[in-house]
């Protein structure tokens, strides 16, 4: 069971954005949803053998120095991950008091659970003009780098973040796969697996929330793609739901063929493959040998 704590201050987005990716909330609803008081934990089972032990933490001020303080050690004891999440609308003495939160989390992380890996969460970046978001970014991120200075926790990552397009799942994609055991070893299968096929890419994606857990792109294109299909693959699953259907795969045909299935009990596979000489059945029958075959770890005797 891994620790993550989800943190930064009242009004961040922080409740919406977990709602939206371990709750299947459509981004549209999470607008009446209030601010977290105390500290919400949930065990959530993702990928079979990874247990994410999630603790939303409101984040109002007299939450903030009970946390620091009376409960400092309850809070900041054995964390695998923090995820910090930033108002990027927040200028002056509020993000000051931003900042001064954060380095505090960070102090108390180096001193209770050092090692731990830290993101960063630049939210409702929809606010801010497209053509002004990455000069926006850079700015932020020097802002909040200069806050941390303790070799005893890792800031892995900054992501600029928005409930309403697929940066959210970029952002927690990226998140879970530093937490994914034996990540190297899964991508190496689905990489023989692309082989076996002649497939362009593979892509292995969580059941339940639709992150993306490992993928090989034989051309070593980027993710951001993937996480756009992840996004809009999640809003017709939700779709199929309310009208009492259950999604079990997709085929689509163009210059390109893309299957997406039902691979095991913890996840769905996206396959695409652009050779007019592969055919669908031979795409099925390798994938339901692979079903047999595929492990999580070296010493696993199956995916389930």
């Amino acid at each position: 069971m891994k620790k993550l704590l989800l943190m930064g201050r009242q009004g961040a987005g922080k409740t919406s954005m977990h709602s939206i990716i371990f709750a299947n909330y459509p981004a549209r609803e999470t607008m009446g949803i209030g601010y977290t008081v105390g500290v919400d934990q949930q065990l959530i089972r993702f990928m079979g053998n990874l247990t994410l032990n999630l603790w939303d933490c409101g984040g109002q001020d007299k939450l903030m120095k009970h946390y620091f303080h009376q409960q400092k050690e309850t809070i900041f004891k054995d964390v695998e991950v923090l995820i910090y999440v930033f108002d990027v609308d927040k200028q002056g003495m509020d993000l000051e008091e931003d900042l001064t939160t954060y380095r505090v989390c960070l102090e108390n992380l180096a001193e209770l659970s050092e090692g731990a890996k830290v993101f960063v969460l630049i939210h409702k970046m929809d606010k801010i003009q497209p053509n002004q978001q990455k000069e926006v970014l850079e700015r932020k991120k020097q802002e909040i780098s200069s806050q941390c200075s303790d070799s005893r926790v890792n800031v892995l990552g900054f992501f600029a973040t928005s409930i309403w397009d697929e940066t959210l799942y970029k952002a927690w994609s990226s998140i879970v796969q530093q937490m994914v055991p034996n990540m190297q070893f899964i991508k190496q299968q689905l990489k023989e697996f692309s082989d076996l096929c002649d497939a362009d890419e593979v892509v292995l994606f969580e059941k339940q929330t639709f992150l993306i857990i490992a993928f090989y792109d034989k051309h070593e294109r980027g993710m951001m793609k993937y996480e756009r299909v992840s996004n809009i693959i999640k809003q017709f699953k939700l779709s199929c739901v309310k009208l009492g259907a259950n999604i079990q795969g997709i085929t689509v045909k163009n210059k390109f063929s893309s299957t997406i299935q039902e691979f095991n009990e913890n996840s769905f596979i996206m396959v695409v493959y652009s050779d007019p000489r592969i055919s669908q059945g031979a795409i099925d029958y390798n994938l339901q040998y692979a079903r047999s075959n595929f492990k999580l770890s070296p010493d696993s005797e199956n995916s389930q």
